[in-house]
C-alpha cells in the first residue's frame, strides 16, 4: 500500500470541460466557510456549524490536513474534494486491513443540480488511479442523502454494504472503476 505522504502534493492542477481541480489556497477560505455553514451542505454531515465558530476555526489554507482539491468554475470555488486514507478502526471496508483510499466531496448549493460534481470527482478519481494504482477506492456517505448516493453510483460505486454510524445508516461503496471519465 502506498501512503498518501509519498504521493506528491500538491498536483499538477486538473482541468476538464469546465472546472479546475487544484491545491487549496488563501482565496478559498470564505468558500470553505460557506460549505461549513450551509445547513444544506451539512445536513448529512453532521448540522451546519455557526458563521462565528468557522470565522475562529478554519485556517488561514484550508484543507491542509488531508489531500483536498479546491474545485472551481470560471474564477468562483464551488466545492472541495477530498482524498484520504479511511480509518480502520471505523465499519466500512474491502480488505482486511482497512485502510483504502477514500473520496468525499461537498460542493455549495447554488452549483448543484448542473453535473458539475460527477465531473469533479471523476476527475479525482482517475488522478487516483493514476497516482495509486490498484488501491481500492471507496465512498461512504449517509444513506438518507440519496442525491449523494445517485452521484456514487453514476460515477461506478457498488454498494459493498451499509451500517450504522454517526447514529444514522451508512451507504458504503467501492468504485468498480467503470464510472463516466
Amino acid at each position: 500500500m502506498t501512503e498518501l505522504a509519498d504521493v506528491p502534493w500538491p498536483p499538477t492542477p486538473i482541468r476538464t470541460a469546465r472546472l479546475l481541480l487544484r491545491e487549496t489556497g488563501a482565496r478559498d477560505r470564505p468558500g470553505f466557510i460557506d460549505l461549513f455553514a450551509s445547513d444544506d451542505v451539512r445536513r448529512y454531515l453532521g448540522g451546519a456549524r455557526s458563521r462565528s465558530e468557522l470565522e475562529e476555526a478554519v485556517p488561514e489554507v484550508p484543507g491542509r490536513y488531508v489531500r483536498t482539491f479546491a474545485v472551481q468554475t470560471d474564477d468562483s470555488f464551488i466545492g472541495a474534494i477530498t482524498i484520504n486514507r479511511r480509518d480502520p478502526t471505523r465499519p466500512g471496508h474491502v480488505r482486511a486491513d482497512g485502510g483504502e483510499v477514500e473520496v468525499g466531496y461537498t460542493f455549495l448549493p447554488q452549483f448543484w443540480g448542473r453535473g458539475y460534481a460527477t465531473e469533479a470527482v471523476g476527475a479525482a478519481l482517475e488522478w487516483v488511479t493514476e497516482v495509486l494504482p490498484g488501491e481500492p477506492v471507496v465512498l461512504c456517505t449517509q444513506s438518507a442523502n440519496e442525491p449523494s448516493v445517485r452521484l456514487a453510483e453514476r460515477l461506478g460505486f457498488a454498494e459493498v454494504e451499509r451500517f450504522k454510524e454517526f447514529d444514522a445508516e451508512q451507504w458504503f461503496g467501492v468504485w468498480l472503476k467503470t464510472g463516466p471519465s
